[in-house]
This record gives structure tokens, C-alpha cells and sequence, in this order.
């Protein structure tokens, strides 16, 4: 496995979830392609209301972005609410701000009553100014998120620091409604419950083909075939195999990596709080502890090609310009992972076909809207209303240039690394 594989949260998971191989045809209610937070969530809520249900993962549970990304169990989207409103009306606008207000609260509880031991920390998250431009933009989305009655708070360069730790902002936007998780120990405590509830969890076992004929899905794969009235393609930025509901996404690459646990000493000065953070930068900047004190910080870039010693360079930097008495530390796990960026930054849900629903494109906001989004896809279609979807259903999806635009992405980001690195 390469190295920028193996990540921090694998290493650290303590969840684990039995997988049976699928060693005769099913049938089944509802059959989810995809083990991350949208198919788990969709497999458990299945299974609670007494569905028969069946997810197949290609990998193992968690192998895509749910098992690599931050952390950061966040309200909302990338967007601001008036954003959100221009792309989708108020009327769907507003539905789906509602929705995910209440998302962190949503996940947090399916920790608690799930006993999901991914190390939950509720005491919010800060999106830090990196500049006089970003904290500008703070205090736009600081009223219009406080119209909604969200209950963030601007901070100024002296509270951002006390926050902190760091020197390096200009401000901050506080809210308190978010947190921090181990995001592979989740997703496998989500497939834990949705196997205890009844539905049969199935790894290592790719989806070849499906077909619809006569009311019935049919799913072949190497193992065997899995039958289904209904389907729901979880697969978003790892979709593999299935070129006729490939969806279109530009992919972008975020990597990160942590330190070993900071001495006592040090770890008191850096994030009391125990916020997760990012910045306003356009190359984003994220960082965070984790609950043995190792400081993990990231950011856009692909560690699976020449770049990767332009982002581990230009991360040693940023680690000293945010903390100077890091500037020692070792960096130890480096890995990245695979974000479904859609063109608007709004998550994209299309029907496949009948009673099949596929979903992608959360733009680096996977944890608190998978999670929505699994469980009411589930509802949806058990209970043959598509209302119930948190966002318009679409016939298809398509976007233009993806490669040309995951390319110039990268570029970028390598681009921007190399010469804050030299100069």
C-alpha cells in the first residue's frame, strides 16, 4: 500500500465492523453501494425500520474520503447562506440550511446512542482570517448566518490568538454547534450499528454491473448478485466500475499530515479549546489535535505524484509560521485523500433510475451532510416519497472539463506551495 495510504486515522482506529463475503445471491429492500458516512447512514436507517438491507463496499469501510479527511464535523456548507439561496431558490434554499444546521447535532447523537468510540470532541470550530480580505468575508457570513439564527460569533485578532495559540489571524468565526471526530472511526461505528440492526455488510466486493428489469435492481459482482427494489450509489469522489452512473465531479486531492504527541508543555498553548480549524486562504489551511495531542495539519495537494515533496516542504513551514516552537517537530503519517467537487459547491442527488438514487459531490463537507443525506435518501425511497430529499432530485448531472479543472487545481496548489516554501 503507498505510503500517503497510510493514514493517522487508520492507525488510531479502534472501531471495528464484521464483514461477511457474499457467498450466495440476495435479495433484498435495499441495496447501497458504498461503505462511507452517506451509505452507512443509509444502511442503518434502513435496517432500523425493519428494511432488509445490503451495502457492498469495494474496499474496506471507510477506504475513501470518510476514512481521510479532517475531522471537522461541520453545520452547513462551504457556502453562505445567500449562496446557497441564489443557486437553489429560498424556498429549497432554506430547507437544506435548516437541515444542516442541525446536522453536527445529528451525528453527535448517533455517537452517543451508538457508543461509537471515534474520540468525540463537541466544542466547536473555528474558520480563521487569513488575511484583512478573509476576515472581510468572516463578517459577511457572520450576518448572514446569524439571520438564520445560527448562533456564531466573530472573533477579533486578539480572541483568534487566545483561541489558538497562534499569532497568525486576523479574526475568527466561532461555532459552537461543531466539533471534531476520528472520521474512520465513525464511519465504521455507523457500519457497526447498521450491522447490528440487520443489514449485511459486505467488503472487498466492487459492484460490476446493475440492471433494472421488471420492478427488481440487479447487482452482479465477482462474488455474487444482490437483487433490490431499491438502490442508493454512495460512491461520490471513489466511484469505481459503473460507467453508465458515473457522476461528474472535478476531483481534488487534500492531504495532511501530524506530528507526533506534543510534550505537555507545548500542547497546553496550542488549541485549548480543542477546536478544529481552517482558514480563508485560497489554497485552504486546516489544522487540529487529536486526542493523543499530535497537531495534524493539511491542505489541497496530491501526495501521489512529483509534488509531494513541494506539500510536505510547504507544510513544515506553515506548521513553524503558525507555531514557531514546532518548527522541530517530526511530521510522521502523510496521507490524502479525494474530495468531489461540483461546480457550485452543492451536493448533487440523481436518479439513476426507478427507485435508484445516486449522490456525490459534498466539496470537502462530507461528515455532517453524508450523514443527512444517507438517512433521508433511505427514507425516500422506502417510503416511495421523494420530497423527503434534502436537495432537488435531478435526472442527470454532467459538468464540463473535470480533468482539465482537477489539473489546474493541482497545479495551483503546487504552484503556491513551491513558492511560499522559497520565498
Amino acid at each position: 500500500m503507498p505510503d500517503h495510504d497510510q493514514s493517522l486515522w487508520l492507525k488510531t482506529c479502534r472501531e471495528h465492523v464484521e464483514s461477511h463475503p457474499l457467498t450466495d445471491d440476495l435479495t433484498v429492500d435495499l441495496a447501497v453501494i458504498g461503505g462511507g458516512y452517506t451509505g452507512c447512514s443509509a444502511a442503518l436507517t434502513a435496517a432500523r425500520s425493519g428494511a432488509s438491507v445490503c451495502l457492498l463496499e469495494a474496499q474496506d469501510i471507510g477506504h475513501g474520503g470518510s476514512g481521510r479527511n479532517v475531522g471537522l464535523v461541520n453545520a452547513g456548507l462551504w457556502l453562505p447562506p445567500a449562496d446557497i439561496r441564489a443557486r437553489l431558490g429560498d424556498e429549497a434554499g432554506d430547507r437544506l440550511i435548516a437541515l444542516l444546521a442541525t446536522a453536527p447535532a445529528e451525528v453527535f447523537d448517533l455517537i452517543e446512542q451508538n457508543g461509537i468510540d471515534c474520540a468525540p470532541v463537541r466544542n466547536g470550530t473555528l474558520n480563521l482570517a487569513h488575511s484583512a480580505l478573509g476576515l472581510r468575508d468572516l463578517q459577511k457570513r457572520h450576518g448572514q448566518l446569524s439571520a438564520t439564527g445560527a448562533p456564531v460569533e466573530l472573533l477579533s485578532a486578539p480572541q483568534a490568538g487566545r483561541r489558538t495559540g497562534s499569532a497568525a489571524f486576523h479574526g475568527a468565526l466561532f461555532d459552537p454547534r461543531a466539533g471534531t471526530i476520528q472520521p474512520l472511526g465513525y464511519v465504521r461505528g455507523l457500519a457497526r450499528a447498521a450491522a447490528g440492526a440487520g443489514a449485511q455488510i459486505i467488503s472487498h466486493c466492487p459492484v460490476e454491473t446493475m440492471q433494472f428489469d421488471r420492478g427488481i435492481w440487479t447487482l452482479k459482482t465477482q462474488q455474487g448478485t444482490v437483487r433490490a427494489k431499491s438502490v442508493i450509489q454512495a460512491t461520490n469522489a471513489y466511484h469505481q466500475g459503473l460507467t453508465a452512473s458515473s457522476p461528474d465531479y472535478v476531483p481534488i486531492y487534500y492531504f495532511q499530515f501530524a506530528t507526533s504527541p506534543l510534550p505537555e508543555e507545548i500542547r497546553a498553548g496550542i488549541l485549548p479549546g480543542g477546536e478544529g480549524c481552517w482558514d480563508t486562504g485560497l489554497i485552504m489551511t486546516s489544522f487540529r489535535l487529536d486526542t493523543e495531542g499530535r497537531l495534524v495539519i493539511g491542505a489541497m495537494g496530491d501526495l501521489g505524484h512529483a509534488g509531494r515533496s513541494v506539500h510536505r516542504a510547504w507544510i513544515r513551514r506553515k506548521l513553524a509560521e503558525l507555531y514557531p516552537q514546532l518548527a522541530a517537530q517530526p511530521l510522521t503519517e502523510g496521507w490524502h485523500g479525494r474530495i468531489a467537487m461540483t461546480l457550485d459547491h452543492i451536493p448533487k442527488i440523481t436518479q439513476i433510475g426507478p427507485s435508484a438514487l445516486s449522490v456525490h459531490g459534498y466539496s470537502g463537507r462530507g461528515i455532517a451532510p453524508g450523514t443527512v443525506f444517507g438517512r433521508l435518501m433511505a427514507e425516500s425511497l422506502l417510503q416511495n416519497d421523494l420530497s423527503k430529499l434534502p436537495v432537488p432530485v435531478a435526472s442527470e448531472y454532467r459538468e464540463n472539463w473535470t480533468g482539465l479543472r482537477r489539473a489546474y487545481f493541482e497545479a495551483g496548489a503546487t504552484l503556491m506551495h513551491l513558492v511560499k516554501t522559497r520565498f
